[in-house]
């Protein structure tokens, strides 16, 4: 198929920031007295911004709503700490990167990791990729699944949504790729399952970069 642009997730989709985030939180709850999680538990975690990673982490009765902040930034400081140093690029990404490149294919990331963070990260472990835009999560900013990002991305690059691929690895990325009118594709390297990306609208699914580059 022919695409003119890509709208790629970021955690579970370019990058694997499980461990770190996994970590981050978990010294959060450790200093507070609460129980921990294995790392795999964060997979069900992530997805939706670090305020809803908090609120699932936290035990029950200690999700009150005027303690969330406090949380979300104890969460942010931690993460700034451990600076990625488990994270790494999915094999097979820097050659798809440069594939679309070579395409032609304009790319751009999406996530609903916090802003900053979302571009510290793609500068540092992408630095030789252009993006024609970058945007995470902002404060009063609608977040995916909402398409309203989505959407300023293709009008400021000029591509209209049916023009664009969604690549990502969990519901709420294929949701947002229905919602805007781009095509959905599920990344299978990721945190979720098959399952819940076909509930959540993928129209195709890829099990490494390599085999969405076979299908491009």
């Amino acid at each position: 198929m022919r695409f003119r642009a890509a709208l790629l997730d970021l955690d579970g989709t370019l990058l694997d920031t499980l461990s770190d985030l996994a970590e981050a939180m978990n010294r959060v709850l450790r200093r507070h007295g609460f129980r921990t999680h294995p790392v795999s538990d964060y997979k069900g975690f992530v997805g939706d911004g670090v305020e809803w990673l908090v609120r699932r982490a936290l035990p029950d009765g200690h999700r009150m709503e005027q303690d969330i902040p406090r949380f979300v930034d104890a969460m942010r400081r931690e993460y700034k700490a451990l600076d990625h140093a488990q994270t790494r690029p999915y094999p097979g990404i820097a050659q798809l990167l440069e594939a679309l490149t070579e395409r032609g294919v304009r790319l751009a990331v999406l996530s609903n990791k916090m802003d900053d963070f979302t571009k510290e990260m793609v500068a540092r472990f992408f630095p030789h990729v252009h993006f024609d835009a970058v945007v995470g999560a902002a404060p009063g900013a609608p977040v995916k699944p909402d398409p309203t990002a989505a959407l300023e991305i293709a009008r400021e690059i000029g591509i209209v949504p049916e023009d664009w691929m969604h690549l990502g690895d969990t519901a709420v990325d294929m949701k947002t790729a229905v919602a805007s009118g781009m095509f959905a594709v599920g990344a299978l390297w990721g945190f979720r399952s098959a399952e819940e990306l076909i509930q959540g609208g993928a129209q195709v699914l890829v099990r490494s970069p390599g085999a969405l580059h076979s299908f491009l």
